[in-house]
């Protein structure tokens, strides 16, 4: 069962750079919601099989760090879409270009950076990297569509991460 949770994780990072061109089409919803249910079967697969061995639990970390970094883009604008339900999907806004640039780097650093933190044990590293990412962003956070987004792609990201991160977790106990 151990080796069937490390599979469904490595399926899932690559599921995710599979699906994060298509973010900006209207499959999005999909692919967030099967990445979900992804990540959903492999912390079932994980829980059942408890105690892998030092392989399996080093390949549990990094397999988790690498579906963090890269199957959270596509559920953070699966959320950041069903929050925003009166965007037309497809089609951009004046604004858009201008609301929080690069965002999607950022995402992939930020989860990369949460899931490491966690698996070496230093919580007190989530809020200094939510910091650092806040004062990065301060001057744009002024207008309230760019704070709303921060504040919900944040979230959204963090909780992904911390699921993936979750997987590894059970691997190892």
């Amino acid at each position: 069962m151990s080796v069937a949770a490390l599979v469904v994780l490595g399926v899932l990072a690559v599921a995710g750079a599979a699906l994060t061109p298509h973010t900006d089409r209207r499959g999005s919803r999909f692919g967030g919601v099967l990445l979900v249910l992804l990540l959903g079967a492999a912390a079932a697969l994980a829980w059942r099989a408890g105690r892998g061995g030092d392989g399996v639990e080093v390949g549990g970390q990094l397999l988790a760090v690498a579906s963090a970094a890269l199957g959270g883009g596509p559920v953070a604008t699966a959320v950041l879409r069903a929050a925003d339900p009166d965007r037309v999907p497809g089609r951009r806004r004046a604004s858009d270009p201008e609301v929080l640039r690069g965002g999607a780097w950022i995402g992939v650093l930020e989860r990369s950076a949460i899931a490491v933190t966690v698996l070496a044990g230093f919580a007190e590293g989530l809020a200094v990297l939510i910091a650092v990412k806040g004062l990065g962003r301060f001057n744009e956070l002024k207008a309230p569509v760019a704070s709303e987004r921060f504040i919900i792609g944040t979230l959204a990201s963090g909780l992904w991460a911390l699921g993936c991160v979750g997987v590894a977790v059970l691997l190892r106990d």
